[in-house]
């Protein structure tokens, strides 16, 4: 015969005394009832601590891409902005040097395939007064076939023609100049636009 455990209740003082017994299987199924719920408890505990975490987490997660996203945009248009001046300048003030110098060079690698194909036939180099004289010795000098030079004025300094029979061919590196300044302020226009629209 299974041993009987006797509990001593513990109740208002006003109460009768009873006293409650419980076998050994009653005992363990009561401590495994008041296990599961204690464990369902904790359980259930835990589960909403964790939803909390992860809610917590992805509320930080958005507000920090929020504010890297505010980062980048802060930082690509600083460099926009600071890029626009230095870009603008190179193109007003340092390709017209830099196609100034080179326009000799430009001028005598153009011609030299014409000068191949018409096999000795003159060619007129027609240039701004403002650059004739260094056109005209840069290709006597290296040039080795016939050339005569005119002059003019309504050609820019970036501008030669070249004519042989009755062809004409033009270099225009003031057009090319004006067509990168057309295509930086273009692209800035667009950034600008773009920050605008965007807020």
């Amino acid at each position: 015969m299974p041993r009987r455990v006797q509990l001593e209740v513990f109740e208002l003082a006003d109460l009768t005394d009873e006293r409650v017994e419980l076998g050994r299987s009653e005992l363990e199924e009561a401590r495994l009832a008041a296990y599961e719920e204690g464990y369902s408890a904790g359980w259930d505990d835990a589960v909403a601590a964790q939803d909390q975490e992860i809610a917590r987490l992805r509320g930080e997660l958005g507000r920090n891409l929020r504010d890297l996203s505010f980062t980048y945009h802060e930082a690509h248009n600083h460099v926009l902005t600071t890029l626009e001046p230095l870009l603008r300048d190179m193109v007003a003030k340092v390709l017209p040097g830099i196609a100034h110098a080179t326009l000799p060079d430009i001028v005598l690698e153009h011609l030299m395939p014409i000068a191949r194909e018409l096999a000795g036939q003159p060619i007129e180099v027609v240039a701004n007064p403002a650059n004739r004289a260094a056109i005209e010795n840069h290709l006597l000098a290296a040039a080795k076939f016939p050339l005569t030079f005119a002059e003019e004025p309504t050609l820019g300094e970036g501008q030669v023609h070249f004519r042989f029979g009755e062809e004409e061919v033009e270099i225009d590196l003031d057009g090319t100049i004006d067509a990168i300044a057309k295509a930086v302020a273009s692209f800035f226009q667009v950034k600008k636009d773009e920050v605008k629209a965007h807020g």
